[in-house]
Formats: C-alpha cells, structure tokens, sequence
C-alpha cells in the first residue's frame, strides 16, 4: 500500500490518524474522485480481486470499480492508516427489477471508533456521502439524501428517503459477520458473467458531485442529477468515450463495447 499514492488519487489532504472527521473526509474524497463502474467487463477486462492488481487499476490508472473492488481497495487504505475495520456481506435490491440479489453480492465496511460502529461504502451508486452510524430508526440527513437502518431478523436494512417521515426505497441488507476479501471471489466472477448482474447488462459509471448530484454514463445516455433535477443527453457510439474521458477522466482501451439491456431477475425472490 502506497498511501500517498491513494491520498493523493482521492484529492485528500489532511490529517491520517483515526479520528471521525478524518475518517468522515476520507470516504467523502473517495466518492467524489473515483467513479463506481461496469466498464472493465465491456472492455475485455477480468476483474481479480488481488489488492495490487485493484491498486494499478483505481489508483495509478485512474479507473472506478463495482463494491468488491472500490470497497476492498478502501478498506486496505483504512487498515493501513490504523483504522478498526472490517469487511461485511450485503445483498443489493436491485432497482429495475426489484430484487434482491443472492448472498454475498456486495460488500460493505465496518469502522469500530470511540464506542461508534459505522458503516461505510464507497462502492454503491446511490450510497451515502459520509459513514453513517449504525443505529436502529433514526433519520440520518446528507446532501444526496436521508438514509435509515433498520434491523430485521439478523440483517440491517439500509433504506433512502426522499422525504423526512416517509418510507423510503430500501438500497441493500447487510449482516454483521466479517468477511475477507477472497469471500467474495464467487461472487466477483457472478458479476462478471450472469444476466441478472447489472454490471453485465449496462455499461455504466457514475460519479457523486459536492453539490449532493451525480453525473451518470449508462449505455448510450449520459445523466446528470442536481438538486433535484434531471437532464438526459442521448450519445452517439462515437461520442461515448470522449465523454469518459471529460467527464470522469477515464480512458478505455476500443475494444470497449456500451450495453443497456433488460437485467434477468435472480431466480431467489427473498
């Protein structure tokens, strides 16, 4: 782990010892430096798991990832820096076709600080600018939204409101086990090759904007949320690597395909 090349790729500046505020700046500077990505399977890229190899890709070649590579680069940096971290399995609700995909399809981080638990995630789309705690039913207010744990069973459940009192979409559900990193690899080769896997049916990237927007490359569309509002530009082929390159500072190789098709529904309903 090269950490002032990862502090330096994230754009932060600062202060390395645990703390909350430094920890609460870190996954901030993540999200809003690199993007949470599909490309590399429309690319001709295998995904491995292997830390140096996520290291070459997101830090020195200035690319994004999906939750195991974004999350498990993270978490290297977080234990490297002396944080009490670790990694837990989660179960993603899908948003196009409603469910929730099998055990073990994301990952997210555990932070033990001060008599705190928090949860962090900088490998989800639509996920949270800073840790939010891990406390049962209570509105947890950030720029991009109003997040809400709640605990069902064994599994917490986290859920995005759009309004303050009202029930909310829920985004994934989580249990407290750890996990290692090679836990994932199953899963990892899932994502890479199965129709119901978002990643394979929609080459996409986003990236969270200080403001609490996103800007979003899916198929042959580029998307950009702020405030409240949404503008859709449609792309022609030709246009679409430039727009990575502008946009979110990532170069692609041409064998680079763009994809937006219907996502199978996983066979588990649960």
């Amino acid at each position: 782990m090269d950490i002032d090349g990862y502090l330096q790729r994230i754009a932060y500046r600062g202060p390395t010892q645990p703390s909350l505020e430094v920890l609460r700046h870190l996954h901030r500077c993540h999200l809003l430096s690199v993007p949470f990505e599909s490309l590399s399977i429309h690319s001709e890229e295998p995904i491995s798991l292997e830390l140096p190899l996520l290291y070459e890709k997101i830090v020195r070649r200035h690319r994004g990832g999906f939750c195991f590579e974004l999350n498990g680069l993270f978490l290297w940096l977080l234990q490297a820096l002396g944080f009490d971290a670790r990694a837990m399995a989660g179960r993603v609700r899908n948003r196009f076709t409603g469910r929730y995909g099998p055990p073990l399809d994301h990952m997210v981080i555990l932070v033990h600080l001060d008599g705190r638990r928090l949860l962090c995630d900088v490998g989800f789309g639509e996920g949270f600018m800073e840790p939010l705690e891990l406390r049962q039913e209570i509105e947890q207010v950030q720029e991009n939204g109003i997040f809400w744990l709640s605990l069902k069973g064994d599994a917490w459940v986290l859920e995005r409101r759009e309004v303050s009192g009202k029930e909310g979409r829920p985004l994934y559900k989580f249990t407290l086990d750890e996990k290692k990193l090679e836990d994932f690899a199953g899963m990892c080769l899932y994502h890479q090759t199965s129709p119901s896997s978002i990643f394979v049916c929609k080459s996409f990237c986003s990236l969270h904007q200080e403001d609490g927007g996103r800007l979003t490359y899916m198929g042959w569309r580029f998307i950009s949320t702020r405030g409240g509002e949404r503008t859709e530009t449609v792309l022609q082929s030709a246009e679409i690597l430039a727009v990575l390159r502008e946009k979110f500072g990532i170069t692609l190789n041409p064998s680079f395909k763009p994809k937006d098709e219907e996502i199978l529904p996983p066979l588990e309903e649960d």
